[in-house]
């Protein structure tokens, strides 16, 4: 275990101050054993997978921020069940599908992230969800190691019911049989579509909002209110995809959190919508109200 870390350095934005410790477990016994010494320490918990979906306080957070590693990174292939620790990357995920002969993951080529970030946010992306293939999930506690299922999680759009302190360490996902050549070309046209639409060669945390209920996508109004290429300090609303955040240069999270707060402002007063933040805030950030 780790003090002080700098959490610039594991969040795809490239924001934030220092974690007040940080471990990387790489197996279930070791990440309850680093649960419960949070728990006796009275600090909460945060895990940060790839960090493709976190903005970090800039002072730091007074938190104990877990990275999965080793047996909790791993993946391998059960008949037709991805095995996945929750820190494994959803592309190497998808990487050991395809060579196995199993479709269904292809969507999660859209998503930079992890199997347990995919879960605890039932990520989603080209109409497939993370609970469309759950079978179920490892979460382990300071409390103990349960085996859960998604309906038993809840899921629903950009939404699980786990709580602080609980760390998804295992994901079983159900696949369908297919070829390599065929999850190939799915893939690729997945990615192609990406790549025309967002920023994928910049840093970014990921969708800034959700999605609210309608034919308008919270990127389409942020954009309908002039705000592409809209900058604060060094973070841009991207001229590509006006619900992404780019580090344009030498932003802080304070800037990230001034423009999510001016485009949440203008979209409330066009069209009524108090969008929600998709982003998860480590420390104490606030986006102020309405």
């Amino acid at each position: 275990m780790d003090e002080h870390v700098s959490l610039s350095r594991f969040t795809t934005i490239g924001t934030g101050g220092p974690a007040r410790w940080l471990a990387r477990p790489e197996s279930i016994a070791e990440l309850q054993d680093a649960l419960a010494w949070a728990a006796a320490e009275g600090l909460p918990v945060e895990a940060i997978g790839l960090g493709s979906n976190v903005l970090a306080h800039d002072d730091g957070v007074e938190a104990l921020v877990v990275k999965l590693a080793g047996e909790l990174a791993s993946v391998r292939i059960e008949g037709d069940v991805l095995v996945a620790g929750g820190g494994a990357a959803n592309a190497v995920c998808l990487h050991r599908a395809r060579a196995a002969g199993l479709g269904g993951f292809e969507f999660a080529s859209a998503i930079p992230g992890t199997t347990g970030g995919g879960v605890r946010m039932n990520a989603g992306a080209y109409g497939r969800e993370f609970r469309d293939l759950l079978v179920e999930a490892v979460v382990v506690s300071a409390a103990g190691v349960r085996t859960v299922t998604a309906r038993d999680l809840d899921l629903s759009y950009r939404h699980s019911n786990l709580g602080a302190g609980e760390v998804v360490a295992e994901v079983r996902l159900g696949l369908e049989p297919s070829s390599p050549e065929a999850v190939k070309s799915l893939t690729a046209e997945l990615l192609g579509r990406r790549k025309a639409t967002q920023p994928t060669n910049k840093r970014t945390f990921g969708s800034v909002f959700k999605n609210p209920e309608g034919s308008r996508g919270a990127g389409r109004m942020i954009e309908e209110c002039g705000l592409k290429g809209y900058a604060i300090g060094g973070a841009l609303i991207s001229p590509r995809h006006a619900n992404f955040i780019e580090n344009a240069g030498g932003a802080t999270t304070q800037d990230c959190l001034d423009l999510m707060a001016e485009a949440r402002r203008r979209v409330f007063e066009q069209f009524g919508h108090a969008l929600e933040h998709e982003v998860r805030f480590l420390g104490p950030l606030v986006l102020p109200g309405l």
